[in-house]
């Protein structure tokens, strides 16, 4: 039996084929843009499910915390079920759930109902994230080639496809309950379905389970520290760049929306063309060029004196963030003896940052002002340039053992050797 990378560190690595590791890597990045799918079809439909449960604005605040929450407490549990059920069968149910929560919130009545539905969705997708980016270094690993900034791109588009099909099915006034429950089954079936063709990669039989919870190792904190800045300048960018733009610099409500648009297209477009920086120039100098940008991008928010400055400033914040996280994932799932705990320790501590963002930015607005609350981005921003070099773990010397494998794999196949077991 092989183990995965998501379970633990492998005794030996059985060579696969290339053609099924390309197929697999098509199957991860399917699974990733349900992933996003499912977030923007349910952030559309926000207002929709605060009117039916009415609730007030300090109360949706509050409800919205406990996705957060509730992945946070649930991340570690993947990496126990990955080991006792197998990467494949593992993701398949975790992504299952994940589509299947789509529908809980839009039937909550009130703040307790839709607080406990909330919960529910965060546990189911914060245990997805964790087993779908495991999988993903580990196809990376075995691809011998940079991936995973690609992966969250699909991530990316998926979330944006799911917020159009949201945002249609909203101007059409279709009621949310039948939209998200309609979206619901679609995804499960091709989250479901693409989960055929990931690796099937299982643990040694004598290899000891995870532990249910435990502390993240010393270098997932590390890393964690950097994506924590990067989902930071995110989270406020994305919740705060409209407000900032109408309130800070009097554009109109349609304007305001554009800035955040253009955050979101840039860092999309970023991700998607991220891997072929990864593999020129290494994921510490991306990351380290990406800090460079977003800090010019936070500097020119805080400088704007028009709203074009205000909107190129977004956009080169989405641009430098975009790669941060997926060479986390990468380099947490390299760092030590058990990848999916690094892993796990990185997600939560993203999560946290994400979930901390929006309110900090608030709290310190309503202190001083907008432009202080994007001054401490900006500060952030260029946390990435000094922090960079923490991710050196997912440096490409690893890969090109990986890419030896494939090579051989592939040269193995054209004489007629088969296709190996990856389980």
């Amino acid at each position: 039996m092989d183990s995965s990378g998501a379970m633990g560190a492998p005794a030996h690595r059985e060579v696969i084929p290339g053609q099924r590791l390309r197929r697999a890597r098509i199957a991860v990045a399917t699974v990733f843009a349900v992933h996003g799918a499912v977030t923007g079809s349910f952030a559309t439909r926000i207002p929709w499910i605060q009117d039916h449960a009415g609730i007030s604005a300090g109360q949706l605040g509050l409800a919205l915390a406990f996705p957060a929450i509730g992945a946070s407490v649930a991340m570690p549990l993947a990496g126990r079920i990955s080991h006792r059920f197998g990467a494949r069968a593992a993701l398949r149910g975790l992504i299952a759930l994940w589509t299947a929560a789509l529908a809980l919130p839009a039937l909550a009545t009130g703040f307790p109902s839709l607080c406990a539905a909330l919960f529910v969705f965060g546990v189911t997708s914060g245990m997805s994230d964790v087993a779908m980016n495991a999988l993903g270094v580990e196809t990376e690993e075995r691809l011998g080639r940079s991936i995973m900034s690609g992966l969250h791109g699909m991530w990316s588009a998926g979330a944006l496809a799911g917020s159009a099909a949201g945002t249609v099915a909203a101007h059409a006034n279709l009621d949310a309950r039948t939209h998200l429950a309609l979206a619901a089954a679609v995804l499960t079936a091709i989250g479901v379905a693409a989960c055929q063709g990931v690796l099937d990669l299982r643990s040694d039989p004598e290899e000891h389970p995870p532990p249910h919870f435990a502390l993240p190792p010393k270098s997932a904190l590390i890393i964690g520290a950097v994506g924590f800045c990067a989902v930071f300048a995110e989270g406020a960018s994305l919740d705060w760049s409209a407000v900032y733009m109408r309130d800070a610099l009097g554009t109109s409500a349609g304007l305001a929306a554009g800035s955040t648009t253009a955050f979101a297209c840039t860092m999309a477009a970023a991700r998607l063309a991220g891997d072929a920086a990864v593999e020129r120039f290494g994921p510490v100098r991306t990351v380290r060029a990406g800090g460079v940008f977003a800090t010019a991008g936070g500097a020119l928010v805080v400088a704007a004196v028009h709203p074009v400055m205000a909107m190129g400033g977004f956009a080169l914040i989405g641009l430098g963030v975009a790669v941060v996280v997926p060479l986390a994932f990468a380099a947490a799932g390299r760092s030590g003896p058990a990848p999916s705990q690094s892993i796990a320790g990185v997600a939560t501590i993203t999560y946290t940052s994400g979930l901390i963002a929006p309110s900090a930015m608030g709290s310190i607005a309503d202190v001083t002002s907008l432009t202080v609350s994007f001054g401490l981005v900006t500060v952030l921003a260029f946390g990435l340039v000094v922090g960079a070099g923490v991710l050196r773990s997912a440096g490409r010397g690893s890969h090109a053992v990986a890419r030896q494998d494939v090579d051989r794999a592939g040269a193995n196949s054209s004489q007629g050797s088969g296709m190996g077991r990856d389980s």
